[in-house]
């Protein structure tokens, strides 16, 4: 006997008429549901993270301003700024692409999942070209500082999770 022949209809897994199938909840049920546990749905406002982005920023770039050596210290306090402006632009582009999406007159899913991939792909390519650039225009950046503030910025998206 194989597996399938094993198990009852009740403890099926794959049986779609079992009790705990998923099925569409309607206006009423959802409201209830929020009501009971508004934790739960609570959403968390994205500009919070592009603001922490910007905070982590400062921070580092004012430690770098404080703790590094006076003939290098405005190298690796701009450097700082810089990884971070890498960081926390593209977000912001990518968050008023959202927010264009939303007040949009010909609002609809499809239309709203169209503007999280352009705005993917404008924060993607923001990103190469901020890079680029800044590595083309301005030489003397220590990329040490530069890197290690972009991944802070970077780790605001992970750091979000445990904020809420």
């Amino acid at each position: 006997m194989n597996k399938k022949q094993k198990l009852s209809p009740k403890t099926d897994l794959w049986d779609e008429n079992s009790d705990d199938a998923y099925r569409p909840y309607s206006k009423e049920e959802m409201d209830g549901l929020r009501k009971s546990n508004p934790k739960q749905f609570a959403s968390q406002n994205s500009w919070f993270i592009v603001l922490a982005q910007i905070v982590i920023t400062l921070t580092i770039a004012g430690t770098c301003y404080i703790f590094g050596e006076s003939s290098s210290r405005i190298v690796y306090t701009y450097s700082a700024l810089v990884g971070g402006l890498i960081g926390f632009l593209p977000s912001t582009l990518f968050l008023l692409r959202l927010e264009a999406a939303k007040k949009s007159s010909k609002s609809s899913p499809g239309g709203y999942l169209t503007a999280v991939v352009s705005g993917e792909l404008i924060k993607i390519l923001a990103t190469i070209f901020l890079f680029i650039g800044f590595a083309l225009k301005q030489p003397d950046l220590k990329w040490i500082p530069l890197l290690v503030t972009y991944l802070a910025t970077l780790k605001c998206y992970l750091m979000a999770w445990f904020w809420k």
